[in-house]
């Protein structure tokens, strides 16, 4: 089995691909459409700004391989800023997404204060729990209280509630985990 993972320029591949090395799993790093196409699974990582994203994922003709990988029905992860252009916009540089979930991507409030009345910093940076909603086997063998590393100033909002997944808590309740057919 092989697992892609998308390069469009975006940060934390390598990361991804030393913890796909640790697992066992045979991946690679790749932009290319018939590699990407043939793969059994592609992970979708990133760090950036969701508009240099999708112009360089459009540049690259690689939001057309993602499309129909979609519709292919086989498993895409996508994680951080592969979480924001899975929506139809985003409101960071005003993007226009992939659409694979209906909804938006918002800014945190520069206000944002905790259930005591502090004032929480933007970006969100650090660990945090996410309130899995319903079962998955994205989440089979993860503690129920394990915390996950945040760092973003974005947020999606879908349009669907059977879209999120999991929730998290930071100043407000957003969607943290998503899913949609074949895509978390």
């Amino acid at each position: 089995m092989m697992i892609a993972v998308i390069d469009y320029k975006a940060g934390n591949l390598t990361s991804v691909k030393r913890a796909l090395d640790f697992l066992g799993q045979k991946s690679c790093i790749t932009d290319d459409y018939s590699i990407i196409m043939e793969a059994e699974r592609i992970i979708f990582p990133g760090v950036g700004a969701a508009g240099r994203a999708m112009a360089d994922l459009k540049s690259r003709k690689i939001d057309r391989a993602l499309i129909n990988y979609f519709e292919s029905r086989k498993p895409i992860l996508g994680i951080c800023l592969g979480t924001q252009v899975i929506m139809e916009t985003s409101r960071e540089n005003n993007t226009r997404c992939l659409g694979f979930i209906r909804g938006e991507v918002l800014r945190f409030s520069e206000d944002l204060s905790d259930g005591h009345g502090s004032k929480l910093k933007v970006p969100h940076m650090g660990w945090n729990s996410v309130n899995i909603k319903r079962k998955h086997s994205l989440f089979n063998g993860v503690d129920p209280d394990a915390e996950f590393y945040f760092v973003h100033s974005y947020y999606p909002v879908p349009e669907l509630r059977s879209s999120i997944l999991g929730e998290t808590d930071y100043g407000i309740r957003f969607a943290s985990v998503l899913v949609s057919n074949n895509l978390v």
